[in-house]
């Protein structure tokens, strides 16, 4: 399989709903230290274009990162043989002290049938993915990471019809829940930015709660201040959740064209039994339909009902709203040096984290 990149400025990135591959998110890991950089893909197809990332390990040695791309892949068989001709042509535009390559794919996952139909059924184990993944490509070298870098498994609201129609698919007890705070007098609006220290101690507190990867405040004002006005669509937006002179939930949530995002949310444990983080969806969803929005991505889940699994506890508040769980193929290394990928990758596997999160990165954040 035959594929060329031509790079081009990131201001002529096309327009996309996936906000991990606009010039928005570019301005936004530039201000975080990273390099981005923009290639039209020839193929078959014109018309497709990515962004990819670049981030200092260290020592001058460089990772090259595509967020939830390149948009558009071929068919499921192919994907190994298409990915591996894309990461020759991305070699011959870059310099030569990048280690590996890292596809954070937005494609749809090749286990999605077995999911859907088995639900019981979990994915392969790591080895048997990643022979799939190679099947068809002339040097066998996509290893499967530690951790996917964005989301594999999310779920997806679709914003159609009328307020009913969204709400009649919706479990019982989520719509009770959201009438309940209601009747508590729980109310959402979009905040100002003065409103994001609040909203950063919320994170502070739900993150100490549930053990999740904290942010720092710095990395939030960085999600706001890169919007730029003319530039390709995308908003970000703070959503609160409060009852009288309390903060019960917040969330960041952003929107490019058709698609609204929650990225980040964070709750209170005062007066829980208000119920204020459905009120939270639910107001953001009416918001994200007044914008003209098709779907809600609501994130991670469990990719079905798994017990064990670290996002099962999401995957059942979220699964209340009536959507369904879309499965993405994850994120997957090209290794290019060998010695270097082989370090990264040992330091990766015992902290079992994220690309930038460790002593082995210089600089911002992931």
């Amino acid at each position: 399989m035959q594929l060329s990149v031509t790079p081009k400025k990131v201001t002529h990135l096309l327009p996309t709903d996936i906000i991990f591959q606009t010039e928005y998110w570019a301005e936004v890991k530039a201000r975080l230290g990273w390099q981005p950089c923009a290639y039209d893909i020839e193929d078959q197809e014109s018309g497709k274009d990515m962004l990819v990332l670049f981030k200092p390990l260290k020592d001058g040695i460089y990772a090259a990162y595509i967020p939830q791309g390149p948009e558009f892949g071929p068919c499921r068989e192919n994907y190994g043989s298409y990915l591996e001709s894309l990461s020759e042509s991305i070699m011959d535009q870059m310099n030569s002290d990048v280690a590996f390559i890292r596809y954070d794919l937005p494609w749809e996952s090749p286990y999605t049938d077995i999911l859907d139909q088995n639900p019981a059924h979990e994915v392969p184990e790591e080895r048997i993915r990643e022979i799939r993944m190679n099947f068809g490509t002339r040097r066998w070298n996509f290893r499967k990471t530690p951790v996917d870098m964005t989301v594999a498994d999310s779920y997806i609201i679709d914003i159609d019809g009328t307020e009913d129609r969204m709400l009649s698919r919706m479990k019982s007890k989520t719509r009770y829940n959201i009438r309940l705070a209601a009747r508590k007098g729980v109310r959402v609006h979009v905040a100002s930015t003065r409103a994001l220290p609040v909203f950063h101690r919320l994170h502070l507190e739900t993150a100490k709660r549930k053990g999740f990867l904290v942010r720092e405040y710095p990395y939030f004002e960085t999600l706001f201040a890169s919007q730029k006005e003319n530039v390709d669509p995308c908003e970000v937006k703070l959503m609160l959740a409060v009852h009288g002179k309390d903060v019960l939930a917040g969330a960041i949530v952003a929107i490019t064209k058709q698609t609204a995002y929650f990225l980040y949310g964070a709750s209170a444990m005062t007066k829980r039994n208000f119920m204020a983080s459905y009120a939270l969806h639910w107001e953001t969803i009416r918001y994200a339909k007044s914008q003209n929005c098709k779907i809600y991505d609501m994130g991670a889940v469990s990719p079905a009902c798994f017990p064990d699994h670290p996002f099962f506890g999401l995957y059942r508040f979220k699964t209340g709203f009536g959507g369904r769980v879309a499965h993405r193929a994850g994120s997957w290394d090209y290794p290019i040096d060998p010695d270097v990928y082989a370090t990264f990758r040992n330091w990766e596997e015992i902290n079992r984290g994220g690309c930038g999160n460790g002593p082995f990165y210089k600089g911002s954040q992931n």
